[in-house]
C-alpha cells in the first residue's frame, strides 16, 4: 500500500464516522481534500530541500595556490597544520590508510588484485616544503626495506607537478621526518629528504630532456639500508638500477613505509595508478 492510499485509509476511517453520525452526504469533499494536503506534503517538502544552496566549496588559501603564470608558489605558514586522518583497514600488501594533512577533499584508495593495482585518488597541497597533503597507503616496519611500483597516471592533463611516491616516515603527521622517491607528472624523478620534523623538504632532482624528451619511468623505487636511502629506477622495463648517490637519515623503529599521490591542488582530486608493488623488509630486494 502506497503512503496516499495509507493516509486515505487512516483518515478515512476516523472521519468517516464522525460524517455519518453528525454530517451524513454533508461535507464529502474535505476526506478528499485532507487527504490530498497529506500526500502532497512530502512533496513540497522535496521541491523545498532541492531548491536549497549547495554546499559551498572548500576555501582555499591564497598560499596553498599552485604556481601559474599570476601566482608564485610559496611555502605555508610555519605555524600551519592539519591533523592526518588515519585509517587502520588493510589494502593490498599495506596495513592502513591516512589523508596526511587532510587535503580539503578527501582522498581514498582502492586495490584489484587481479591486476595488482592500487589506484589512489587524491588532492592536496603539495608533498613539499615543511608539511605534506597527500593519500598514504603504509605499513609499520623495522630494520632495512626494499620498496617498487610502476606508476601511471590515467588523465594526461593533470597538473604538471602532482606526484606518485614511495615515502618512508617516522610517522602519520604532516611534517614527519621522511624520505622520499617521488615521480612527477611531467617527468622529473627526484629523491627528497625532510631531515627533521617541520624542516623544509630538500631533494636531489633528475629532469629527463635531450634525447630522453617525453619519456617517463616506467617504474621507480626506494632502498632503506642502515640509514642510507637510495633511487632506483627503470624506464623502459629494463632491470632496476640505482639512480645518483643514496642519502643519509636516520628513523626510530618503528617507521611507517609506504606508497601515495597528491593532485598538487588543494581543492582538487586527481588519480594515480601504482601496480605491481614490491614491499620486502631487506635491502637488496628492489626489482
Amino acid at each position: 500500500m502506497s503512503a496516499c492510499e495509507s493516509a486515505r485509509y487512516l483518515v478515512e476511517s476516523i472521519v468517516m464516522e464522525e460524517y455519518i453520525v453528525r454530517f451524513p452526504i454533508k461535507h464529502p469533499c474535505r476526506v478528499s481534500l485532507l487527504v490530498l494536503i497529506l500526500c502532497a506534503a512530502p512533496h513540497l517538502l522535496r521541491a523545498q530541500a532541492s531548491g536549497a544552496p549547495a554546499t559551498p566549496s572548500p576555501t582555499v588559501p591564497d598560499w596553498a595556490l599552485p604556481g601559474s603564470p599570476t601566482h608564485k608558489q610559496v611555502p605555508p605558514p610555519a605555524d600551519f597544520h592539519r591533523p592526518s586522518k588515519n585509517f587502520d583497514t588493510p589494502i593490498g600488501v599495506f596495513q592502513g590508510q591516512s589523508d596526511i594533512g587532510s587535503a580539503l577533499v578527501p582522498g581514498s584508495a582502492s586495490y584489484d588484485a587481479s591486476t595488482k593495482q592500487y589506484t589512489i585518488n587524491s588532492a592536496g597541497y603539495n608533498i613539499w616544503y615543511s608539511r605534506d597533503e597527500f593519500r598514504y597507503l603504509w605499513s609499520r616496519m623495522s630494520g632495512d626495506v626494499s620498496l617498487a611500483a610502476d606508476v601511471a597516471f590515467p588523465d594526461s592533463n593533470g597538473y604538471g607537478d602532482r606526484k606518485a611516491v614511495l615515502v618512508i616516515r617516522q610517522n602519520l603527521d604532516d611534517d614527519s621526518r621522511e624520505a622520499m622517491a617521488g615521480q612527477h607528472g611531467a617527468g622529473l624523478i627526484h629523491l627528497a629528504d625532510r631531515p627533521e620534523r617541520g624542516a623544509n623538504l630538500k631533494d636531489m632532482q633528475f629532469r629527463f630532456g635531450g634525447s630522453l624528451a617525453n619519456v617517463r619511468a616506467k617504474r621507480i623505487g626506494i632502498e632503506k639500508y642502515g640509514d642510507s636511502v637510495a633511487l632506483f629506477i627503470s624506464l623502459t622495463g629494463e632491470p632496476m638500477h640505482q639512480f645518483g648517490p643514496p642519502i643519509r637519515l636516520h628513523f626510530d623503529e618503528p617507521f611507517y613505509v609506504g606508497i601515495g599521490f597528491c593532485s598538487h591542488l588543494p581543492d582538487k582530486s586527481d588519480t594515480a595508478v601504482l601496480s605491481n608493488v614490491v614491499l620486502e623488509n631487506s635491502a637488496g630486494k628492489v626489482h
